[in-house]
């Protein structure tokens, strides 16, 4: 199975520039935990999460509508291809201990984000009246593997 068999391609973005009550209301009204931010041609130079956006309010003490994006968003980016094979980018995300994972075309312009949650909707799929069984051991390991690393980077 490839990337592109399970990743979101209907991405919301958010530029470094905008403010951070912009991308909370991108989260807000899609129903997501984050947003990538991209520059002006597409390609993901960040990534900003809810938790981001209500840290940097709490640490700056200002309204959201005066904190830009580029304030609070992580600056390092690990992204995938379409056309890679999923089991790598599951073991990326692993590694990496990320929950999203950019999915860029070969010009390096964002085309969709490959997600935990979007794994766990193809692990629970039916198919032939069965479930991919493989899929559902393999997003439990990887999960394990990202919860460990949080653990660890608290203690």
């Amino acid at each position: 199975m490839k990337v592109e068999d399970v990743t979101n391609r209907s991405v919301k973005s958010a530029h470094p520039n905008d403010t951070l009550n912009h991308a909370a209301r991108l989260i807000w009204e899609n129903t997501c935990g984050a947003v990538p931010v991209v520059d002006d041609d597409m390609k993901p130079v960040g990534f900003v999460t809810d938790r981001d956006i209500c840290m940097a309010a709490y640490t700056q003490g200002k309204p959201l509508r005066d904190i830009r994006v580029e304030a609070a968003m992580a600056h390092k980016v690990v992204t995938c291809h379409p056309e890679d094979d999923l089991e790598s980018a599951m073991n990326l995300m692993a590694e990496k201990g990320l929950r999203r994972l950019p999915v860029v075309g070969r010009d390096g312009k964002l085309v969709g984000i490959l997600s935990l949650d979007d794994l766990a909707c193809e692990a629970g799929r039916s198919l032939r009246g069965g479930f991919n069984q493989d899929l559902r051991n393999r997003l439990a390991e990887v999960s394990i593997a990202i919860c460990r690393g949080r653990v660890r980077a608290r203690v």
